[in-house]
């Protein structure tokens, strides 16, 4: 099962501001699928067999950092 982060974008936006959507990506960036909200992204991912992550605060989401992450 590889992991996969369940990431809000757009990226940097400053808190509190609005989200456009969701992108599901592996550590090296690449994007396996945009959703409109994270349940549907995190659905997305365990639906193919992968193990999502999401960031415990959002705007804090280095993927080089462990404790940033929370496995679902």
């Amino acid at each position: 099962m590889a992991t996969v982060y369940v990431e809000a974008r757009p990226k940097g936006r400053p808190e509190g501001t609005r989200i456009d959507d969701y992108v599901v990506e592996t550590q090296g960036d690449d994007v396996l699928g945009t959703f409109s909200t994270q349940k549907a992204a995190i659905d997305w991912a365990k639906a193919n067999g992968h193990s999502p992550h999401v960031a415990r605060v959002r705007h804090l989401n280095d993927k080089k950092k462990p404790d940033h992450w929370r496995p679902l």
